[in-house]
C-alpha cells in the first residue's frame, strides 16, 4: 500500500514542478464594507494593503464595493478605516494567483462619549457574523476550515478543535458540544434551518461519515455551543450558522480538486459584463473505491460506500429592488453491507455492522431556496428567505442464519420528511447605540414512515409496524436589542418564542449576552439563556403493540413536548500579547422534560443521536432530568510570521436521570478532551510555499452499557445490562495527524498538492465494544488505524 501512495506523491509532485512554469506575480483583491449593525454599505472606506512597498490603496463606491489591483500573491495586511468607525486590520489574507480574492468586511461604529478613553485596536479576529453574540461563540472561514490538520475538509470535524467540543469518533462527524446529544445542535445554511448536511445520516440525526458541505463554497461561518442569541431557536446544545461565499461576477473561474472528500469540480463567474448578476456551482463524486483499491481501510470492511453531491449559489442584485439570492445543496449516497458473502470470521474494520446481516442503506438529501434583501433605508433593512427541503432513508435488512448462509427478510423503512420554510426578519439600528432586529419562522414540516418487520414470536410473519404520513407545524418569533453604553459594555437582550402544532406545545424563551471590554487586552462576557427543542419527528410516531401482535392506532409519543435546557455561561478573553490571546469560559446546564420512559429503565432521549439507530420506545414521558457542567480554556496564537498555534481544553462533567430515578453518566461524558495544534508556513521565492500542520487530541473515552455475555450467548444476540448503564467508559483517545503541503503559484494558476497523514502513531484506540454472534465472544472494535491521503487541487 505504502509502495502506492509513494508513487502516486511522486507523480503528482513532478505535475506540480512542470505547470505553471511563468509565475505571475500579482492578483485583484476586492469586496464590499459595510456597517456592521445595519448591513448597509459604506461608501468613502479607505482600504489600503499595508505590507507591500509602495503601499496600494483605494476607496469603495456608493455600493461599498472595492478593488485593490496588482496586489503580489501570498499573505498580505489589509486595513479599512472609515471616520467614526474602529479601523479593522486584517492580517494574513491569502492571495492566490489562480483567484481573485473577494472578501465582506463589517466595521463597527465608534460609541464615543464625553471624556471617554476610546478603545481601539484590531478586534476580535474571531468575532462573529452575529454581532448579538458575545459569548461562546466564533467565526471561522474557508483558509481556517482547510488549514486544521486531520479535518478533511470537513467544517464538523474542524469544529471539534474547539474548545468544548468532543469529537473523539473517526467513523462520524458528530458535533458533541459540552457532553450534549448532537441532536441539540442547530444547522442553518443562508438564513434557514437545513437538514443534516451529511452523506449516510440517518434521520434526525445531525452528523455523518462524510460532509456535504463544501469547504470550497463556504463563507465566513459562525459556530455556537451556548446561549447563543434570540434569532436561534428549536435547539438546545449548538449552532452551526453557514454562509455562502460570494461568487466572482467579474471574471470565470474554475477549480478541480482530488482526495479523500472525492473528486470535485466547480466554477463561478458572471452571467454578462452588464450586470452584477454571478454564479458558482461544485459537484463531487465519491473516490473511496479508488482509495480501497490501494489498500486504504476506512472503517466500512468490503463494504465501498458511494455519494455525490452538488453545491451552488446565484447572486442578482438590481439597483432599486434589493438582491436576490438562489441557494442550494444536495446529496445522495448509498452502501450495501452483503456480509453473507463473506466468512464469518472476516478480518477488517466494520465500524457499523457486525456480521450478522446484510444491509442496504440509501440516504439522499436536498435543500434550495431564494432570499430577498432590501434596504428601506441606509438604517433599515429587511430579508425574505423561502426554502424547501427534503431527506430519505431507505433500507433493508436481511437476517444471516450460519452456518448454512441462509438469509431472510426481517426489516425494510423508508422514512421521509419534507419541509418548507418560510424565514423574515427586520434590521433596524436607530442610532449609533442602538440596534433592533425581529423576526419570523414557519415551517410546514411533512413526513411519510413506513416499515415492515418480523415479530418478536416464532412465526417469523412480517406486518407493518409504522405508516404514518402527514404534515406539522412549526412556528418561532423572536425579537432582540442590542445597546453600546460606550466603546467598553455592550448589552444584549432578546425573547424567543416558538410552537409545535402537533401537541401545541408552546415555549417562551428569554435571552441575555453582556460584554464588558476592561481595556484593550482583557473583556469580560456573560452569557444566559433558555432554549427548547422538539423531538425526534419520527419518535411521534412510534405506536406500541397489543398482545395478539397487532398495532395500536393511538399514538402515545404524541404529546411529548419540549426539551428544555436553560444555559449560564462566564468567561473572559486576555489579549496577552500580539496575536495571542487566552479564553476561559465556564458554564453550567440544566436539561428538564426530556422524555424517559414510564417504567423503571436507564433509557433517555439525552442520549440518542450518534449512531444509526432511531429508537422504538412508545409511551415516553417528560419527566426526565439532566445537567452539564464545565470550564473550558483556550489558548490561541493567530497566524503569523508564518505560524499559528491553538492549544483547547475542556474538563466537564455530564449526568442524566432516566426512568429508573437513578443519576448517571451520559453517553457523552467523557470528563476531558485535550486539542494541541500548530502550523508553519514557508514560501520560497515568489512561486512555491511549504507547509505543516500538527494535530494531536487526548480525550475521554465513550461510555457504554455493559454487556452480559452469558445472556448474549443463550440469546444469541447482544444483551446488554440495562441497571449498569454507562458505569463503564472505553479506554483513553489519543490521535495525531500531521498535513503536508505545498502550493505553487503560476502565471494564471494555483496548484495545491496535499498529504494528510492521519493516526501517525498508529493508535489502537477503542471505537466500541461488543458481542460477536459469529465468535461467541466480546471484544473491542478498534477506530481508524495509520492512515494516508493525498490531496490535489488546481485553481484557474
Amino acid at each position: 500500500m505504502m509502495n502506492k501512495i509513494y508513487k502516486t506523491t511522486l507523480a503528482l509532485g513532478l505535475l506540480l514542478g512542470s505547470i505553471g512554469i511563468y509565475a505571475q506575480s500579482t492578483q485583484t483583491v476586492k469586496g464590499q464594507i459595510t456597517d456592521k449593525e445595519s448591513k448597509s454599505p459604506l461608501i468613502g472606506v479607505t482600504v489600503i494593503i499595508a505590507d507591500v512597498d509602495p503601499i496600494i490603496g483605494t476607496t469603495t463606491d456608493e455600493n461599498g464595493d472595492f478593488k485593490l489591483l496588482n496586489v503580489p500573491v501570498g499573505r498580505k495586511t489589509i486595513k479599512v478605516s472609515y471616520l467614526g468607525y474602529k479601523e479593522q486590520t486584517m492580517p494574513n489574507v491569502v492571495v492566490n494567483a489562480g483567484k481573485e480574492t473577494i472578501l465582506d468586511i463589517a466595521l463597527a461604529e465608534n460609541v464615543v462619549t464625553t471624556d471617554e478613553v476610546v478603545v481601539l485596536g484590531n478586534g476580535d479576529k474571531t468575532a462573529t457574523n452575529n454581532d448579538m453574540a458575545v459569548i461562546s461563540a466564533r467565526s471561522f472561514n474557508l483558509e481556517e476550515a482547510q488549514r486544521y490538520a486531520g479535518s478533511l475538509n470537513d467544517p464538523s470535524r474542524m469544529a471539534a478543535n474547539f474548545a468544548g467540543v468532543s469529537g473523539a469518533n473517526d467513523a462520524r462527524n458528530d458535533i458533541v458540544i459540552r457532553g450534549n446529544s448532537p441532536l441539540g445542535l442547530l444547522w442553518r445554511l443562508e438564513g434557514v434551518e437545513i437538514p443534516n448536511p451529511n452523506h449516510f445520516g440517518a434521520l434526525g440525526s445531525t452528523g455523518g461519515p462524510v460532509s456535504m458541505l463544501n469547504t470550497n463554497q463556504l463563507g465566513k461561518s459562525d459556530f455556537m455551543t451556548s446561549a447563543f442569541p434570540a434569532n436561534y431557536g428549536n435547539a438546545t446544545s449548538g449552532v452551526f450558522d453557514l454562509t455562502l461565499r460570494r461568487p466572482n461576477n467579474e471574471k470565470r473561474e474554475h477549480m478541480v480538486q482530488m482526495g479523500f472528500n472525492g473528486l470535485e469540480a466547480g466554477t463561478e463567474g458572471y452571467f454578462s459584463k452588464k450586470s452584477k448578476a454571478s454564479y458558482m456551482v461544485n459537484y463531487r463524486y465519491s473516490t473511496l473505491g479508488i482509495f480501497k483499491a490501494i489498500g486504504v481501510e476506512f472503517g466500512t470492511g468490503a463494504a465501498i460506500p458511494e455519494y455525490q453531491d452538488i453545491s451552488f449559489k446565484v447572486e442578482l442584485p438590481t439597483k432599486k429592488a434589493g438582491k436576490f439570492t438562489f441557494f442550494g445543496i444536495g446529496g445522495l449516497s448509498n452502501i450495501d453491507f452483503f456480509d453473507s458473502k463473506l466468512n464469518a470470521t472476516a478480518k477488517g474494520t466494520n465500524f457499523y455492522n457486525d456480521g450478522t446481516q446484510d444491509v442496504q442503506f440509501r440516504s439522499n438529501m436536498g435543500v434550495a431556496g431564494i432570499s430577498h434583501t432590501y434596504f428601506i433605508n441606509d438604517k433599515t433593512s429587511t430579508k425574505l428567505v423561502l426554502a424547501a427541503s427534503g431527506t430519505e432513508q431507505p433500507v433493508i435488512v436481511d437476517t444471516i442464519y450460519r452456518p448454512q448462509i441462509r438469509t431472510q427478510r426481517s426489516f425494510q423503512a423508508n422514512n421521509a420528511t419534507n419541509r418548507i420554510t418560510l424565514n423574515f426578519s427586520i434590521n433596524k439600528k436607530f442610532d449609533k447605540k442602538n440596534t433592533f432586529n425581529t423576526g419570523i419562522n414557519i415551517d410546514r414540516i411533512g413526513f411519510s414512515f413506513t416499515a415492515k418487520g418480523i415479530l418478536g414470536d416464532t412465526t417469523g410473519k412480517i406486518v407493518s409496524v409504522r405508516d404514518s404520513k402527514g404534515a406539522n407545524y412549526l412556528s418561532q418569533i423572536w425579537a432582540q436589542w442590542q445597546h453600546k453604553f460606550d466603546n467598553r459594555f455592550t448589552a444584549n437582550v432578546g425573547l424567543h418564542a416558538q410552537h409545535f402544532s402537533l401537541n401545541n406545545s408552546f415555549a417562551l424563551e428569554p435571552r441575555l449576552g453582556l460584554r464588558y471590554q476592561a481595556n484593550e487586552k482583557i473583556a469580560f462576557n456573560v452569557g444566559a439563556g433558555l432554549h427548547n427543542q422538539t423531538q425526534l419527528i419520527l419518535m411521534y410516531y412510534n405506536q406500541s403493540r397489543f398482545a395478539n401482535g397487532s398495532v395500536n392506532p393511538n399514538l402515545s409519543n404524541k404529546n411529548m413536548g419540549f426539551t428544555n435546557s436553560i444555559h449560564a455561561v462566564l468567561g473572559t478573553d486576555y489579549n496577552f500579547a500580539k496575536n495571542w490571546r487566552l479564553k476561559i469560559e465556564t458554564y453550567y446546564q440544566t436539561l428538564r422534560n426530556i422524555p424517559i420512559d414510564q417504567s423503571s429503565t436507564s433509557f433517555s432521549m439525552v442520549n440518542v443521536g450518534s449512531d444509526f439507530v432511531i429508537p422504538t420506545n412508545d409511551s415516553l414521558v417528560n419527566k426526565g432530568l439532566g445537567y452539564n457542567y464545565g470550564v473550558e480554556l483556550t489558548l490561541e496564537r493567530f497566524f503569523s510570521n508564518g505560524f499559528y498555534v491553538l492549544g483547547t481544553a475542556s474538563v466537564f462533567d455530564s449526568k442524566y436521570k432516566g426512568g429508573d430515578n437513578v443519576w448517571r453518566n451520559t453517553a457523552y461524558n467523557g470528563n476531558y478532551v485535550i486539542n494541541a495544534l500548530a502550523g508553519y508556513e514557508l514560501r520560497v521565492g515568489k512561486k512555491n510555499t511549504f507547509s505543516i500542520n500538527l494535530k494531536g487530541t487526548f480525550a475521554g473515552g465513550r461510555r457504554y452499557i455493559p454487556i452480559d455475555e452469558t445472556a448474549s450467548l443463550a440469546q444469541q444476540k447482544t444483551v446488554r445490562i440495562d441497571s449498569e448503564a454507562y458505569t463503564e467508559q472505553l479506554p483513553a483517545y489519543f490521535r495525531a495527524d500531521v498535513t503536508l503541503g505545498f502550493k505553487r503559484e503560476g502565471k494564471r494558476i494555483t496548484q495545491q498538492f496535499i498529504l494528510q497523514i492521519n493516526n501517525v502513531t498508529n493508535n489502537k484506540n477503542v471505537f466500541q465494544r461488543r458481542y460477536s454472534v459469529a465468535t461467541g465472544t466480546i471484544s473491542d472494535q478498534l477506530q481508524q488505524s495509520f492512515m494516508v491521503i493525498p490531496q490535489y487541487r488546481i485553481m484557474f
